[in-house]
């Protein structure tokens, strides 16, 4: 059997004594660990209803049980869905009947989270008592639900949700295996290395770029919960090699104060997503580490990866048949073109949807959501939701969601150039720019700011720092300044704008506002103003005198815990 399921590669180590997973004073060698999964698989499979799909959800977070469940779906053949344990309420029992679960598995910590809801013949299973381990240890030998194939649906993973309601990917076995794979070959992985997975394994960063290179070299797995405050001693204990992340991870870390033997790690290799040149810069710089980042999403339709030569601000140039198309013309974008201060000089024309002229690639859909199938896949193209701009020799730029586009003074600005030229500045650790109402017509442009912990910034030095960026456009400097506690994130460290468009010019507690005179540069600050008009409608704030503002890196975000 060739090595493009994971049901195969997990069979070829049922016998293997390396260590496979570590949790705390947990160790398990491989054997340990299939036995377990195994027994598992064989379990549940006995219980299933063989009439209905074999999805057994998990609502788990990053435990030795959850990677228990990810092999025993591997092993048994059957659909693993990864329930997001940020999720609550109603939005949680939709996920778990829209994924069509038999069982959802879950423990003590995430149990409460279905009480009371109409999960409709779904049982629960609670790992954490008596009974799930009488429930394991009768389970008979195993006879796998099916022998998979490839392109056979190994996991169920839902969507971030940061444009809209989540929606169930069809992870297929062998989306999982050529990513583990290719980043085996990529960064020289064995069985010696340890691979750092605090990303949570609901989603799909953390098992085709964590656990699945684990599972391909025979690497043993760390599941963590991501922490920047103890990521450190979390790897020096471990003994890491090798971590994924997607986010902001990298900034929560670097915004904890540095020490001097912070470069005295077993780590080598960070990949994953989403950081910024800053960020993967001074992550390297500071642990000594090889950082790679690349563009990807959960549909896995396309792939940009960054390499040698790789502007800074690009992700890469994309594999055949990725494309920058107009959605309303369905029409490939002009190549981008810059000023003698390289600001982008023609972006109604050059800023697209990124696509996949070639079709929808390792993507084979999401599961029981037609709707959302047929906006993703539209003239035999797949639309990844994403802008961004091509310049003459190839290489892309993201500009945002298709929801980031801003309008103002009847000019198109899209806002993740606009992070980009913010995130120059040393004190800012991360940035979120959107647009919010004009009161007149169309939008200004907002950007909410965490200050690296312990840095202050006063308007003044703020205005001067952006008259010292040539590449910024006179419309794009932001009309409106929140000096935030934290931004608003999903589970998998991604920004959710709607929620600061919904607040409008509104800060929390202990932030500071700042406006910009409507036709000049200078700052004064608002103070704190609570209630402030919501979304993109309502009246601009009244400004008041102006002073330097404290850092509020070291807020911890629900989600992103330091």
């Amino acid at each position: 059997m060739a090595d493009d399921t994971i049901q195969a590669l997990l069979r070829k180590r049922l016998s293997d004594p390396g260590v496979a997973v570590k949790y705390r004073d947990v160790q398990w060698t491989w054997r340990q660990y299939l036995t377990g999964a195994t027994a598992r698989a064989a379990a549940l499979l006995a219980a299933a209803d063989p009439q209905r799909p074999m999805h057994i959800g998990a609502l788990l977070g990053n435990t030795p049980e959850m990677v228990s469940q990810m092999a025993a779906a591997g092993l048994g053949g059957y659909v693993l869905c990864g329930l997001n344990t940020t999720r609550r309420g109603e939005a949680l029992a939709a996920d778990v009947r829209r994924a069509d679960c038999q069982f959802v598995v879950t423990d003590a910590e995430h149990r409460p989270l279905l009480d009371g809801l109409d999960l409709g013949d779904t049982q629960i299973l609670d790992s954490s008592t008596p009974q799930w381990g009488e429930f394991v240890d009768a389970a008979g030998e195993l006879k796998p639900h099916r022998e998979v194939t490839a392109m056979d649906a190994f996991m169920m993973i839902f969507t971030s949700g940061t444009s809209g309601n989540p929606k169930a990917v069809q992870v297929s076995h062998l989306m999982a295996t050529f990513a583990g794979l290719n980043l085996v070959q990529r960064f020289a992985l064995t069985e010696q290395d340890t691979c750092y997975v605090s990303m949570p394994l609901f989603h799909s960063n953390a098992v085709v770029a964590g656990w699945a290179p684990a599972v391909c070299s025979g690497a043993a797995i760390v599941p963590a919960k991501f922490s920047a405050s103890s990521f450190l001693d979390d790897i020096r204990r471990h003994d890491a090699t090798y971590m994924n992340y997607v986010g902001k991870p990298l900034a929560y870390i670097l915004a904890t104060a540095e020490r001097d033997d912070d470069a005295d790690n077993p780590l080598r290799v960070a990949f994953g997503n989403e950081a910024n040149d800053k960020d993967i810069d001074e992550f390297a710089r500071r642990f000594g580490v090889q950082v790679e980042d690349g563009f990807g999403s959960t549909e896995n339709a396309i792939i940009v990866i960054r390499e040698e030569g790789t502007p800074k601000g690009s992700i890469g140039k994309g594999m055949d048949g990725i494309a920058i198309y107009n959605s309303d013309t369905v029409t490939e974008c002009a190549v981008a073109r810059f000023d003698a201060d390289g600001a982008l000089a023609n972006a109604d024309e050059a800023i697209g949807e990124l696509v996949n002229t070639a079709g929808s690639g390792f993507f084979t859909g999401y599961y029981n959501d037609p709707d959302a199938n047929a906006e993703r896949m539209r003239h035999g193209m797949y639309w990844s939701g994403d802008l961004a701009y091509r310049d003459a020799d190839g290489w892309i730029y993201l500009a945002g969601r298709t929801a980031d586009w801003m309008r103002v003074d009847g000019e198109n600005l899209a806002a993740a150039p606009v992070e980009r030229i913010l995130l120059r500045h040393s004190a800012i650790s991360r940035i979120a720019v959107y647009a919010v109402a004009d009161g007149h017509v169309g939008d200004q442009v907002m950007a909410a700011i965490v200050l690296n912990d312990g840095r202050t910034l006063a308007p003044a030095e703020f205005e001067a720092f952006l008259d010292a960026q040539p590449d910024l456009s006179p419309k794009a400097r932001p009309r409106y300044v929140r000096i935030a506690a934290d931004l608003p994130s999903t589970a998998t460290h991604k920004v959710l704008k709607r929620q600061l468009i919904a607040q409008g010019t509104a800060v929390g507690p202990g932030e500071v506002l700042w406006e910009r005179e409507p036709r000049g540069t200078a700052y004064t600050v608002s103070g704190d103003r609570m209630g402030g008009e919501a979304g993109r409608s309502g009246s601009p704030p009244s400004a008041s005198p102006g002073s330097s503002v404290p850092g509020a890196g070291s807020a911890p975000s629900t989600v992103a815990p330091v």
